[in-house]
């Protein structure tokens, strides 16, 4: 329960960010994210634009770790940056 306090208060924080995020730390922000919401269940609805097929390979690379290690990831990352 602390660890998706601590995940939500990280997602938050990036989330309202002012200044603009490097693109490979927004990508792995954002594959944190799926993995740690959506695990291993793969969508790839956003059309087939560069970034999109960038979003999901980021995503595809995380196959496997479990939700809790992605919030972990995300949580340490977020502190970091």
């Amino acid at each position: 329960m602390e660890l998706d306090i601590e995940y939500k208060a990280a997602f938050d924080k990036i989330s309202k960010l002012k200044k603009a995020v490097a693109s490979d730390i927004m990508l792995k922000f954002y594959a944190y994210y799926k993995q740690a919401n959506f695990g291993n269940k793969f969508s790839f609805n956003s059309g087939l634009d560069v970034r999109s097929a960038f979003k999901f390979n980021a995503w595809m690379q995380l196959n496997g770790m479990s939700a809790e290690k992605a919030k972990r990831k995300y949580i340490k990352l977020a502190k970091e940056y």
